[in-house]
């Protein structure tokens, strides 16, 4: 398959191409690269894929979410979680659904955390959003095409390079088997979640 990866660039997004690329042609694409993409403006998702034909799957592995407590969450930083994290890949799932081919997939990258997460109300919204759009939009999807969630919770990777230990964690390259599960199966509408191993 020729499968265009969002965020090759981050922690995740370098283990899903490694995995990915072990049986599939992977595109690696980010803001900086070329051709380049920016999920908070959808015109760059047009250019991409006008640059990109003939695709059989998406994956993004590229959208974040800054932590702020609820207390000074502003109208500003709510807006922005919401936009780059929800409303950008659902604008990526609305224009690859007239660009991918015949049976081809969308998947997301979401998040899931045990217990309350200081600072995590935004990414909370955003992250249930997602879901509930993915489950209601996948069975509406023409031409066969399916689409999921991948919430990986936290990542090994990322809490070693911040210097934080505790909350239990998933190593990078387990994270990305979940992807390679939602691009060479059958499933669509669902959310697919790490198992925690540390």
């Amino acid at each position: 398959m020729r499968i265009v990866l969002i965020g090759a660039g981050g922690t995740i997004g370098r283990a899903v191409a490694a995995a990915l690329e072990e049986r599939h042609e992977v595109i690696a694409v980010s803001r900086r690269s070329s051709p380049s993409v920016d999920l908070t403006e959808p015109q760059t998702i047009d250019a991409l894929f006008d640059a990109v034909p003939e695709v059989d799957a998406v994956v993004s592995a590229a959208a974040s979410v800054r932590l702020a407590r609820f207390g000074t969450l502003s109208d500003e930083e709510l807006a922005h979680a919401l936009r780059a994290k929800l409303f950008g890949q659902i604008a990526l799932l609305q224009r690859a659904v007239a660009r991918l081919r015949e049976g081809g997939s969308v998947t997301l990258t979401g998040g899931s955390f045990d217990g309350v997460l200081p600072g995590g109300s935004a990414g909370a919204l955003a992250n249930a959003g997602l879901e509930a759009f993915v489950a209601q939009a996948a069975p509406e999807l023409p031409r066969g095409l399916r689409a999921n969630v991948i919430a990986p919770g936290w990542v090994q990777e990322t809490l070693d390079a911040l210097g934080l230990q505790g909350p239990r964690s998933t190593p990078a390259r387990e994270v990305a088997k979940l992807y390679v599960q939602a691009v060479d199966g059958a499933m669509s509408g669902q959310a697919l979640r790490a198992l925690v191993t540390t």
